[in-house]
């Protein structure tokens, strides 16, 4: 009996383990080159891969590439790896990359991310295995850019019309997991481990994403133990799982990608005045912030660069809580009682976590003599008649946070024109000259001193008042071993996870 239990729990570690995950919408392609919905994204980081990645440090390493020189500041080698093979088993080569770059840049295709090529001023082909990227000027994401997904030339060569190939539902990569069959709208999509992935093949055989259409849904289907991951909202880990589902289920938390703030128009009085925008961040309670909204499950933003990169000044000392101080500015300012500093702050509806930021902040600021106002409007209309236009004294937003930081399009003083994303009006020119030098900087240590100086800059500036990073929270099945989280999520090892058979 023991021999026999034995060998089945083989037979499904081998070829039955599968993990089952949540997918909340239908992909549009999977195509990394197109690949602009989550979902798609989703699907296609395990079909393709890119010349370089992340690793659980957030330093970039080899992928497709094993290694990388820069010959000078606008020349980048790269030594591809010899052992990759496609999903149907013809070998990778440079031939790949070129046809990729050629493709991302032609007017055959329609996608954002060939502006992050622009720099590029020629891929040429050493040998099978070598290629060679000349830029215009140096470029500090000389590197990180080719952390796009690269395409089969042999398949792809043959489409005439790439934005609505068979290729985008049915997609042929090197990665860790192939596609048995094309996707379906609003279906659940399978994949299957790669046995010839050029690192190993994948330790789980399978993973089924089932399509969930909202989180409510997910949530039950985790509790009912469907799923072996998901996320969690603050207040469902806090208050809505029992015992029995921390028996089941390992959680994972950390900060995510992303801040909300309080931007000021910078070009209206009073908030053209500095010492305004320091009163008000200087009454602004972060802490309690998070614990109302969040049950303590989120950190105060303290700038504009993501904490642990090396944008992040070590040396920080943020501005802390101090009403006392806040009242004594607005009262050097000429503001009492009788005549009160006061404004309106305007947010998007269909957030309700904002929209309940926004109304514990009018409570904060009153408590220093400070009378706002909020409106909230939908989030089109709040586009239209409010951002764009310049069209507020006070605005509650938010934005995401990259590892490899570029603050030009919201912090330089370019951004400030129609369509651009400066839309509170700031304008520094020590920032702008640090920002502009840094797009030429290749070297990520130096790259990263500069962003350092460029966050303190605009933190000390008060051009918004960052308000807080709210946690990114994750159950998983504690069957599964082998997680290791870090900087960059839990999911950056997952060929190496493992299911634990009883």
């Amino acid at each position: 009996m023991l021999r026999f239990i034995v060998i089945i729990s083989l037979i499904i570690y081998l070829y039955g383990s599968e993990f089952r995950a949540s997918i909340s919408s239908s992909p549009n392609r999977i195509n990394p080159l197109l690949a602009t919905d989550s979902a798609s994204s989703q699907i296609a980081d395990w079909i393709f891969n890119g010349l370089v990645k992340f690793n659980k440090d957030a330093k970039i390493v080899g992928d497709l590439a094993k290694s990388w020189e820069f010959e000078n500041n606008t020349t980048l080698i790269f030594k591809l790896r010899d052992n990759v093979f496609w999903h149907d088993g013809v070998k990778f080569s440079a031939d790949d990359v070129i046809f990729t770059y050629n493709l991302l840049k032609s007017p055959k295709i329609s996608t954002p991310y060939s502006s992050d090529f622009n720099e590029v001023k020629d891929v040429k082909k050493i040998d099978d295995f070598t290629i060679k990227v000349t830029y215009k000027r140096p470029y500090f994401k000389a590197l990180s850019i080719w952390m796009m997904g690269i395409l089969p030339k042999h398949l792809w060569e043959k489409e005439k019309n790439p934005m609505q190939s068979k290729l985008n539902k049915f997609a042929v990569g090197t990665g860790p997991y192939r596609m048995i069959k094309p996707f379906e709208v609003n279906k659940n999509i399978e994949l299957i481990a790669n046995e010839k992935y050029y690192l190993h093949k994948p330790n789980i055989n399978k993973i089924i994403y089932k399509y969930v259409g909202d989180s409510a849904t997910e949530f039950l289907l985790l509790k009912s133990m469907q799923l072996d991951i998901g996320g969690l909202s603050p207040l469902q880990v806090s208050r809505q799982i029992d015992k029995k589902f921390k028996e089941n289920f390992n959680i994972y938390e950390r900060p995510s990608n992303g801040y909300t703030y309080l931007g000021f128009n910078l070009r209206k009085p009073p908030f053209n005045n500095p010492k305004i925008r320091e009163a008000i961040a200087l009454a602004i309670n972060k802490q309690e912030l998070i614990d109302l909204l969040f049950f303590s499950h989120g950190k105060p933003c303290y700038g504009p660069f993501m904490p642990g990169t090396n944008a992040y000044p070590k040396d920080l000392k943020p501005l802390s809580y101090n009403p006392k101080r806040a009242k004594e500015i607005l009262k050097e300012l000429g503001y009492t009682k009788e005549n009160p500093l006061t404004f309106t702050i305007i947010t998007n509806s269909g957030n309700d976590i904002r929209v309940k930021a926004a109304e514990i902040i009018l409570q904060q600021l009153l408590k220093v003599g400070i009378k706002a106002k909020l409106r909230v409007l939908e989030w089109q209309a709040f586009l239209n008649t409010i951002v764009f236009p310049r069209n507020f004294e006070a605005v509650i937003l938010g934005w995401s946070l990259g590892l490899i930081p570029d603050a030009y399009s919201i912090w330089h003083s370019d951004g400030d024109k129609k369509g651009g994303f400066n839309f509170v009006g700031y304008h520094n020119k020590e920032v702008d000259r640090l920002i502009e030098k840094a797009k030429s900087e290749i070297d990520p240590i130096k790259f990263g001193k500069i962003y350092q100086k460029i966050f303190k800059l605009i933190v000390n500036d008060h051009p918004y008042i960052f308000l807080y990073i709210p946690n990114s929270i994750t159950a998983v099945n504690k069957k599964i071993e082998g997680i290791e989280p870090s900087i960059i999520g839990i999911m950056h090892n997952f060929i190496d996870w493992k299911i634990k058979v009883k």
